[in-house]
Formats: structure tokens, sequence, C-alpha cells
């Protein structure tokens, strides 16, 4: 299903433009699903679950600027109330709205694919952080992810820690495809990251003293830089494109990293 149809199956052909997915001053939890019948009924001829559905699609495949809103709203698709429901509506009014921006690939690099991982720790009502990531060829961006991270983060840098191994599990694979189709080996693949404890903790070993309760399987990241196949780079937060997948943004930056991400208007 193309935006077009997407918008005129929901009856939002005509609704105002909006020019971000998801309102950063509104914020989701299971408080505000149906507790009365009267709610539930009503909410039982809404197409939640087919708009997600819907939704799915364009977030995994080019268009990575909703993925955040579509993953948080995906939350309470077995008992959504009213407010998650004009937030879903609200992505396919901002995909209609910018309709033009295609995901595109080009520009200069100084490394063949390059990453950016973010963490935003405990800022969900559940107290789990969101972890994001993404990894670009050139300006476009060609893999990304936002997902709430299983376990509660102790610290900001506990949980960009978790976050930064998502990330290094997509770079090894990404090094290994890359490698196979050029038939060599190819250079450390480079992880931006905005907190310094993390980049120590990654390349320190002797730093696990404080973070010694984390599970094992975290710790992969560090296995992966004393190896020599990921390097960790400190990045401005400001510039971290990664803020996208992990939080409502407001549009000025949104619009900043969109750009940055290889959505470009058509």
């Amino acid at each position: 299903m193309n935006i077009k149809s997407l918008a005129e199956n929901f009856r939002l052909t005509n609704a105002k433009p909006v020019h971000t997915p998801m309102d950063p001053n509104v914020h989701f939890s299971i408080k505000q699903c149906p507790s009365t019948p009267n709610q539930s009924a009503w909410m039982q001829g809404v197409l939640y679950i087919e708009a997600i559905g819907s939704l799915l699609w364009p977030a995994v495949v080019s268009r990575p600027d909703i993925v955040f809103a579509v993953g948080i709203l995906s939350q309470f698709i077995q008992n959504p109330g009213s407010i998650h429901w004009e937030a879903l509506k609200r992505i396919i009014i901002y995909l209609k709205t910018m309709k033009d921006l295609w995901l595109t690939f080009g520009g200069k690099s100084k490394t063949l694919v390059e990453g950016y991982c973010y963490a935003d720790w405990a800022s969900q009502k559940h107290r789990h952080s969101i972890s994001g990531y993404s990894f670009h060829f050139g300006s476009g961006a060609i893999s990304w992810s936002s997902k709430k991270q299983h376990i509660i983060a102790l610290s900001s840098t506990e949980a960009e820690y978790i976050t930064q191994t998502h990330a290094a599990k997509e770079a090894l694979w990404l090094q290994s495809f890359v490698e196979e189709i050029r038939g060599a080996k190819v250079e450390a693949m480079n992880i931006n990251c905005d907190n310094q404890g993390v980049i120590a903790l990654a390349k320190d070993n002797k730093y696990h003293s404080r973070t010694k309760h984390i599970d094992l399987w975290y710790h992969l990241i560090h296995e992966a830089v004393e190896d020599g196949k990921i390097l960790v780079t400190y990045i401005p937060m400001d510039k971290n494109l990664s803020d996208i997948f992990t939080k409502a943004l407001a549009r000025p930056k949104f619009e900043g990293f969109i750009a940055k991400l290889g959505l470009t208007k058509f």
C-alpha cells in the first residue's frame, strides 16, 4: 500500500499537514488504555492493528523517520486507547505530508559504512531505556533500529553500553556482508557515540568493575574493539543522528536529522 492509498484507507486525505510523526510533548503509558466497558467498546471499532501493520513496511524498508513512533505505539496493540489512536493517525498524516521524501545514497564519506548509536536512559514511564542506531553508506541510511531495552539500566552509561552492543552486532554483520561482496577484508567499522564513559568501557576492560553486574553478553562490544573490528568514536550529542530513534523531537532538530539520514525531497 502506497502513502496515498494509506491516507485514503484511513480517511485522512484532507487532514491538516504535520511535519513530525510524533508530538514531543505527549507521553504514552498503559494507564491511557481503556479501563471501562464503554471505552473498550468504542476502541473495538478502530482499525489500530491494521494501521500498525500498514506502517511497519515503510518503517522497516524506506522511512527511518517514523520507526521510533511506530515502535512506541506498537506496544499498545493489545489494548490501545484513544490517545494512542490519535497518535497513530498523526504518523499517517505525517507520511502524507512528507510523501515526497526519498531515501537516497551518495555523497562523500571517510569510511565505506559508518554507524551512530544512542540510548535515551529511562525516558519512558516503564523505565526501560530506548536503544537506537543507524548505519550509513555515504549520506544514506542502510540499516536502523529503535528498540526498548529488555533490562532496566541503572545508569546512562549502562544504557548506552547495551545500545552499543546492539549496534556492534549489526556492524559485524555489515562488515562480513561487505567483505563477501568485495572479496577483500574491509577496515574497522566506526560507531559514533556521545558518551565518554561508554567509550572507556568498550576500550578498557578494567572499567568493568563498575558494571560487572551487566550480563556478560553485552561485553561483546569490548571484544570487537579489542580485535580491531570496530572503532568507537566520540561525537557531540547534537550531532548524534541516532537520537531520532530514541525520542520524539521538535521540528527543527527532527528535520536536520532526517536530512542527514538521506531522506531528500524529490
